[in-house]
């Protein structure tokens, strides 16, 4: 009863603080990076040995100006989150803006269902909202259930708020065939370790050995909707753009790990573009190749 009491209270102070003005959350960022970058020094030693392995070219001193913008960005892109929610459509609709929206929609008026593909890159959550926004069908965002059920709940509504339909990731091939009669965008962050036991596609990402779910390339081969990357960029604190690239058009022609192939590169050359805005203080590289013998 005690944890369930302090996560409410949790729920409904993050709440409030959803409420206060963007500018007002960002002075609050800047306060939140120092902490976290200086007093607590949070996974500083994970980001500083995921950038030196996939940036062994520059210096460390080019090294130290990208893991500082990124504990910059990690403090607003955490305020940010808590800011989506209450944050009202006009705001998301100006903060986050599609280059080609005709791109995707012109597969939607052709009746072809989407599967949109994300990294863990920029404000994924304001993207999912942006993207429940700018279209009536339905939005199925594949999601992974936190420990904690209160908070579970709470970040479902939040995700929900614009009408996505969360579907846990277990759950999501077999909703996807339910839904296959019907024009859907399946939202997918595909960019996650997978469990060890569970890793069987390996591929050289960020210039080391990586393990990938192939949950996209699965998926698209159910019921074989058109694949989309999501090149996302950073324009200024809190505003992003979006531009739809096709992956493929009929995932049922490709062969095996094509789709999951296309899209590790346009994943990593957006990284490498401004590195500082993906998820660096995971721990993506938790093991190799040759620990699966």
């Amino acid at each position: 009863m005690i944890n369930k009491g302090v996560s409410r209270l949790g729920a409904f102070f993050l709440y409030l603080m959803s409420l206060l003005p963007f500018w007002f959350i960002y002075l609050i960022s800047d306060v939140v990076f120092f902490v976290i970058y200086y007093i607590v020094g949070y996974r500083r030693k994970v980001v500083q040995e995921n950038l030196r392995n996939s940036f062994p070219e520059k210096t460390e001193e080019e090294r130290r100006i990208i893991e500082k913008k990124y504990f910059k960005y990690l403090a607003d892109l955490t305020v940010e989150t808590v800011k989506m929610i209450t944050v009202s459509k006009s705001a998301i609709c100006k903060r986050f803006i599609a280059t080609n929206p005709e791109v995707l929609d012109s597969y939607l008026e052709q009746g072809r269902s989407v599967i949109t593909a994300l990294g863990h890159y920029g404000n994924w959550e304001m993207s999912n909202l942006r993207l429940s926004i700018h279209t009536d069908k339905k939005l199925i965002v594949v999601y992974k259930p936190l420990t904690n059920d209160i908070f579970d709940k709470f970040f479902i509504s939040m995700r929900s708020r614009f009408g996505s339909v969360m579907v846990a990731m277990k759950n999501i091939a077999r909703v996807v065939v339910q839904h296959r009669h019907e024009v859907t965008i399946t939202a997918l962050v595909a960019d996650q370790t997978p469990v060890q036991h569970e890793a069987t596609y390996f591929t050289t990402f960020m210039n080391q050995p990586t393990a990938f779910f192939l949950g996209i390339e699965k998926l698209a081969k159910l019921t074989n909707p058109v694949v989309i990357f999501c090149d996302v960029q950073c324009v200024k604190r809190g505003h992003y753009t979006c531009t739809f690239i096709p992956l493929t058009e009929s995932p049922k022609e490709t062969t095996p790990y094509e789709i999951t192939a296309s899209y590790i590169k346009y994943l990593e050359i957006m990284i490498k573009r401004e590195p500082q805005y993906w998820l660096w203080s995971h721990r993506r590289w938790k093991f190799k190749p040759e620990d699966k013998n």
